[in-house]
């Protein structure tokens, strides 16, 4: 670990024992790191860039015009300039997408692929159903248990007349 770290300060760009200097560059010439916000967001509606950098000869004339009085531009040369400096105004940031409808289609798919696959699965793959669980077993059972009185206090007994061989009104 130790020879790891010190190769690392011995192949530093500059090597041992030198110090970085700053840049002499003017900052428009520097590129911009990768984290620079090019885009306007309801969070953050103003860029740190405008959202055009590469004009066309009309719209560096565009912005020769702005420089001038703002009252001789047109409103669709005043919009062209605004759609220079930002991507989207707050109204089309704002706005509502259509995302909902793809994620319900998923969701509703999803379910119906899982509803198959549980449909599925009862018929091929569970066993049938136990004995125990048929109407004739149920009916037998019922018997059984009237017939030792089980629970003539509070259960099903106390609820059965015997002479009449039928439930208690």
């Amino acid at each position: 670990m130790l020879s790891r770290a010190a190769w690392s300060l011995v192949l530093r760009r500059g090597g041992l024992g030198t110090r970085r200097k700053h840049s002499l560059e003017a900052p428009s010439e520097r590129k911009m790191p990768p984290y620079t916000n090019h885009f306007a967001q309801r969070s953050y509606p103003m860029p740190d860039e405008p959202f055009c950098t590469e004009l066309n000869a009309e719209q560096r004339a565009l912005k020769e015009k702005e420089k001038g009085s703002w009252t001789q531009l047109s409103h669709a040369e005043k919009v062209a300039l605004y759609r220079l400096q930002f991507h989207e105004t707050f109204a089309e940031m704002n706005r509502r997408s259509n995302e909902w409808k793809t994620v319900m289609g998923c969701v509703f798919f999803f379910f119906g692929f899982a509803a198959l696959v549980i449909w599925w699965q009862r018929v091929y793959m569970f066993p049938e159903k136990p004995i125990t669980l048929t109407d004739e077993w149920r009916a037998q059972q019922l018997q059984r248990i009237l017939d030792m009185k089980a629970n003539p206090v509070q259960g099903l007994a106390s609820r059965w007349d015997y002479e009449k061989k039928q439930w208690k009104k």
